[in-house]
């Protein structure tokens, strides 16, 4: 890599589309003006968008060129480039030394928005955090281990997001997590509630079509439950949709978007392929495949690591995207959208994942949308994970309502 130029990943939205769709896109930074950021490797001063990448096109690069110009007029009038980026958000990551933990810490150690990062396990999180503290890039990180040390992980987070739990392995399902991982969600996000509460929550941890609605009970308990701040993380599912639909239709991965609703397992996941951005053609048979892979992608992972583990390193690349979403809105970005698990009227069911707008508060807007003109395919198969998805979603009431929550 030159020495007078680096390149980082950053994600934003179009503005030809009625609905923005998020698009993570290689910039490349040259220390010749005012913008002083950090890429991971090195401190820059200034951006300049490549409209020859492979990873911009014309369109993406005028739109990143005038959301930069926009911002830099706002932070400094006096300079035509000046763009300030202030790291000013805590985020803390739960289950930090675990397969998805490590490498999402890393992601997150990488965003110019943070400015500390505060790593929670009930083992092994002091080297990881020792380790990760050597990157030259603006957050403060720190270690805490044992139930003892989690309040001051928490105090002051805005985001947390809960990895922590036991991976999936060759013929387990998502419903064998179940007991486990209910335990260990229940006992967070009741710290999370005593002493961050107004942090957003980020859930990883299987099954999430049960570990939200158990989430949502702790918070409901506490008398802290606010539903546009809880969201159960599908990013994943985007992203594998995305993926697969460049490769089929050999697409350049940055200009696909495909919404994918339901929930985040098996049948429940549903990519809304007749929705992709941008239009394109698929025969019935190629439907069903594109849809049985994107529903079956976790376990494609799990059998090929042949019991070594789950889909670690891609979960925790879509966790960190919606950890950067989430962190944009925060600071104002009012162009930010992403599809989650969250409380939802979109369906008859409590908890849906959809289309979402992303605010300072949370969950600005629902995008009922990508639900109007379903195919005839798309149509049947909503209705057929309906009573799955509802199913895990009581389970997870059912867990939380049975179990004393600490007062």
């Amino acid at each position: 890599m030159a020495a007078t130029s680096t390149a980082t990943f950053l994600s934003f939205q179009s503005q030809g589309n009625a609905l923005p769709q998020t698009r993570p896109s290689a910039v490349r930074f040259s220390p010749r003006y005012s913008l002083v950021s950090f890429s991971g490797l090195k401190e820059v001063t200034s951006v300049n968008c490549e409209t020859e990448s492979s990873f911009i096109g014309k369109e993406s690069s005028t739109t990143l060129r005038g959301s930069f110009a926009l911002k830099a007029r706002k932070a400094n009038r006096a300079s035509r480039y000046g763009l300030q980026l202030v790291a000013s958000y805590k985020v803390a990551i739960l289950g930090a030394a675990g397969g998805i933990g490590q490498p999402l810490a890393l992601l997150i150690k990488m965003s110019p928005l943070v400015s500390a990062l505060n790593l929670y396990d009930i083992a092994n999180v002091k080297g990881v955090a020792a380790d990760l503290s050597h990157c030259n890039t603006p957050s403060q990180v720190l270690d805490f281990t044992g139930a003892s040390e989690l309040g001051d992980c928490l105090k002051g987070a805005n985001v947390v997001v809960i990895p922590a739990g036991v991976p999936r392995k060759p013929g387990m399902t998502r419903d064998d997590l179940f007991n486990i991982n209910a335990n260990i969600v229940m006992s967070l996000v009741e710290a999370v509630a005593d002493n961050c509460p107004d942090a957003f929550i980020h859930i990883i941890s299987n099954p999430v079509n049960s570990t939200v609605p158990i989430a949502a009970e702790v918070l409901k308990q506490k008398g802290v439950y606010n539903p546009k701040k809880l969201f159960g993380v599908t990013t994943l599912d985007v992203v594998r949709a995305n993926t697969f639909v460049a490769q089929k239709k050999n697409l350049k991965l940055i200009d696909v978007d495909v919404p994918v609703i339901g929930g985040h397992a098996g049948i429940t996941i549903l990519p809304l392929l007749s929705k992709t951005k941008p239009t394109v053609s698929f025969t019935d048979e190629e439907v069903e495949q594109l849809t049985v892979r994107i529903q079956n992608a976790g376990t494609e992972v799990v059998e090929a690591k042949a019991g070594a583990g789950s889909a670690t390193l891609s979960m925790a690349y879509a966790a960190a995207r919606f950890v950067e979403s989430s962190l944009r809105a925060l600071d104002g970005d009012g162009d930010v959208y992403e599809c989650s698990f969250v409380q939802s009227d979109l369906t008859d069911l409590p908890f849906f994942a959809s289309r979402i707008k992303l605010g300072r508060n949370g969950v600005e807007a629902l995008i009922p949308s990508d639900l109007i003109g379903l195919s005839e395919y798309e149509g049947k198969m909503l209705e057929a994970l309906k009573p799955e998805l509802k199913a895990s979603i009581e389970k997870g009431i059912a867990f939380v309502q049975k179990q004393p929550v600490t007062a």
